[in-house]
C-alpha cells in the first residue's frame, strides 16, 4: 500500500480497512448473494463496472493497482470478515482498482441499490461502510491512482481544464509532463501522437483519447451514463450546487426518486472556495469541494442518481396540469420527471478586458483550488473581487503566493466582505488591498499571462505589474437561457421569478405549476451556501404538496 499516501493509512488505516464480526456478516447476508470464485479469478477489474460491494467470507484477494507502465502494485490483501469496494460501487460505477482471488474465494455481493439499502437499514455498521468507501477514494485520490492518465505540458491550457475537472468531482487521476517524464514520452512514442495533438488522455479501461471534451472523459471513464427516456422520475434537479444537492439529499431520504444533473460538477460556485468559515457546524472551517463532495455521496447514499456531467439545453412543460416535464441535453438525450428544480446557479462573469479569453484555463482563473496554488507558488498574483468568495480565495493565495494584489471597485472592503475575512485580510503582510481600480489591460502571449494593468479611480494612475496568473471573483448572472423556450417568468436580470411575484402563495414555486426555483438562480434569494442549503431542504416539502395534488404516487425507494 505505498503508493497511497502515508498519512491517511497510518491515522485510518483501521478505518480505511475494517473486519466485519460473524454477527454483523449475518445481519447483510439478507442484502446480498454468496458467489463463488476459483484462484486467479477476478473479481473487479479497473475500467469495468463491479457486480457489487463485496463481503469476503472465505479465502484472500488481492486487491492491486497500475502503473503507467501496466506495472501492478499490491494495495493491500482482504480476508475472511473485509470487504471490497470504495465510492464506484455506491452508483455501480467502474472500479479503479483490480481484485483477483489468491485462492478459492466464497464472497457476498451485494449490488448497489441493495448496499444502499444496507446503508440505511443497518445504521450504525452502514456508518463504518461508508467511511471506509469515502477514506479508500481519499486514498486513490491522493496517490492519483486508478483514474485516468493524462499526457501534457502542466502548465497546458487543455491539462489544467481536464485536471479541473476531475479533480471537482472528485475523481483520481495521474498528469505526466512529456517533458520531463520519460513514461510520459513512452506512451507518446507507444500510440505514435504527434505533440501538436496532446494532451492525450489513457482511460483506465485502455482507451486513448485526444484532448477531449469533458464531457467525452466522463463517458469513457464511466462517471456517466446513457439516461433512460422511458424512466419517468418523480423529481429532476438541474444544478449540482449546495442548493441542488440539499434538495437530492432530502428528496431521496423521503422516497423521491429523484435526477440530478450539472454540465460540469458538483459542488457550483461554493466546490470552488478555497475554505467556508462561516457555515453553521464548522468552527475551523471547511473548504468548498470538501463540503459539496459530503452532500455528493450523501444524495447518492440515498439513491440519487446523477448526470454529471449533461446539460440540459431545453425544459418542455406538459400541456395539462400534472403531466410530466422534459428535460433535452445537449447530447440529444431526453429525462422526463413529475417535477422539476430549478438550481443551477450562475455563471462567472467576466472582465470587460480585450484579449481576456486567450489567457483562460492557463493564466485567468475563476476559482482558487491547489492545482491554482501550485502554479502560483511563490509568484505575485493579482485578484478581483470584493465579496466573501474573493475573501476567501485571497487567504488561500496569501499562503502560497509571494503577494497578492486584490484589486476592487468600491472604496471599502467591509461594505461587502464579512468583517471576520477583512480582518483577516488586513493581518496579511504580503496582501495589498487596491481600491477604486479597475484592470484595463492583460499582456502576453500564447496563453501566458505576462503582465496586468490596473488604473487608480482616484488619482488616474496607471499601474502595471509582470503578474502571470489572474484571478476573478466579480460575482455571477443567472444560468437560465435553457429556460429561454419553457415559459418560466425572470426578472429583468434574467433570475427565476417564485411565489407571490407570479401569483402563488408557494415561495419556490415559479409561474409554472411543478417547476420550483432555488439558490443562487432565484430572484430575491441570499447568496449564501446555508441559504441555497436552506431552499434545498424546504423545496422538497413543497414537491410533496405537488405531487399528492397530481395524484401521483412517489417512487419507494430501493430496499432488500
Amino acid at each position: 500500500m505505498s503508493d497511497i499516501a502515508s498519512s491517511v493509512v497510518e491515522t485510518r488505516r483501521h478505518q480505511m480497512f475494517p473486519t466485519l464480526e460473524p454477527a454483523e456478516i449475518e445481519r447483510v447476508r439478507r442484502f446480498g448473494e454468496a458467489c463463488r470464485y476459483a484462484a486467479g479469478e477476478a473479481l473487479t477489474t479497473i475500467g469495468h463496472a463491479a457486480r457489487g460491494f463485496t463481503v469476503i467470507l472465505s479465502g484472500h484477494v488481492e486487491m492491486t493497482q497500475r502503473g503507467e507502465s501496466g506495472q501492478r502494485t499490491l494495495i493491500v490483501t482482504h480476508g475472511p470478515g473485509q470487504f471490497m469496494g470504495e465510492l464506484a460501487q455506491l452508483a455501480g460505477r467502474p472500479s479503479l482498482v483490480d481484485g483477483t482471488a489468491v485462492e478459492p474465494v466464497e464472497a457476498l455481493i451485494i449490488p448497489p441499490d441493495k448496499l444502499r439499502a444496507l446503508l440505511i437499514a443497518e445504521a450504525e455498521l452502514g456508518e463504518r461502510i461508508m467511511r471506509a468507501l469515502i477514506l479508500r477514494r481519499v486514498g486513490l485520490l491522493e496517490s492519483g491512482t486508478g483514474g485516468p492518465v493524462i499526457v501534457g505540458r502542466s502548465a497546458n491550457g487543455d491539462v489544467l481544464r481536464l485536471r479541473g475537472f476531475l479533480r471537482r468531482n472528485g475523481h483520481p487521476h495521474t498528469q505526466l509532463d512529456p517533458e520531463t517524464d520519460a513514461e510520459a514520452k513512452a506512451l507518446i512514442e507507444r500510440f505514435q501522437v504527434d505533440p501538436g495533438q496532446l494532451p492525450i488522455v489513457l482511460c483506465p479501461g485502455g482507451e486513448l483519447l485526444r484532448n477531449p471534451s469533458e464531457v467525452e472523459l466522463a463517458r469513457c471513464i464511466g462517471l456517466v451514463g446513457p439516461i433512460d427516456p422511458e424512466h419517468l422520475y418523480d423529481v429532476a434537479i438541474v444544478g449540482a450546487g449546495p442548493a441542488g444537492l440539499a434538495a437530492a439529499v432530502y428528496a431521496g431520504s423521503e422516497g423521491l426518486s429523484a435526477l440530478v444533473l450539472d454540465c460540469r460538477s458538483f459542488g457550483g460556485q461554493a466546490g470552488a472556495s478555497a475554505r467556508i468559515e462561516n457555515y453553521l457546524g464548522f468552527p475551523t472551517g471547511i473548504s468548498g469541494i470538501a463540503l459539496m463532495a459530503r452532500a455528493y455521496n450523501q444524495a447518492q447514499k440515498f439513491g440519487v442518481e446523477m448526470a454529471i456531467p449533461d446539460e440540459v439545453t431545453d425544459l418542455a412543460c406538459g400541456k395539462a396540469d400534472g403531466e410530466p416535464f422534459v428535460l433535452k441535453l445537449i447530447n440529444n438525450e431526453r429525462a422526463k420527471a413529475r417535477a422539476v428544480v430549478i438550481a443551477s446557479g450562475a455563471r462567472y462573469r467576466q472582465l470587460a478586458v480585450d484579449n481576456l479569453e486567450s489567457f483562460e484555463g492557463t493564466s485567468v482563473h475563476y476559482w482558487a483550488s491547489p492545482l491554482e496554488g501550485k502554479l502560483c507558488a511563490g509568484q505575485e498574483v493579482a485578484l478581483v473581487g470584493a465579496g466573501n468568495s474573493a475573501g476567501q480565495a485571497v487567504v488561500y493565495l496569501a499562503d502560497q503566493a509571494a503577494k497578492v494584489w486584490l484589486i476592487m471597485r468600491g472604496g471599502d472592503l467591509a461594505a461587502s466582505m464579512s468583517r471576520y475575512l477583512v480582518d483577516r485580510i488586513e493581518g496579511l503582510p504580503n496582501v495589498e488591498v487596491v481600491t477604486r481600480a479597475q484592470v484595463t489591460a492583460l499582456e502576453g502571449k500564447d496563453g501566458i499571462l505576462q503582465a496586468i494593468r490596473w488604473r487608480k479611480g482616484g488619482s488616474g494612475e496607471d499601474v502595471r505589474r509582470e503578474i502571470r496568473h489572474l484571478f476573478m471573483f466579480i460575482g455571477a448572472q443567472p444560468n437560465t437561457d435553457w429556460l429561454a423556450g419553457s415559459g418560466i417568468a425572470l426578472d429583468a436580470k434574467g433570475f427565476v421569478l417564485t411565489g407571490k411575484e407570479v401569483g402563488t402563495d408557494r415561495l419556490l414555486q415559479t409561474s409554472r405549476r411543478g417547476v420550483f426555483a432555488i439558490g443562487d438562480v432565484r430572484s430575491g434569494s441570499v447568496k449564501r451556501v446555508a441559504a441555497g442549503v436552506g431552499e434545498g431542504a424546504q423545496v422538497v416539502a413543497a414537491l410533496h404538496a405537488y405531487l399528492a395534488e397530481t395524484g401521483a404516487e412517489p417512487a419507494v425507494p430501493a430496499g432488500p
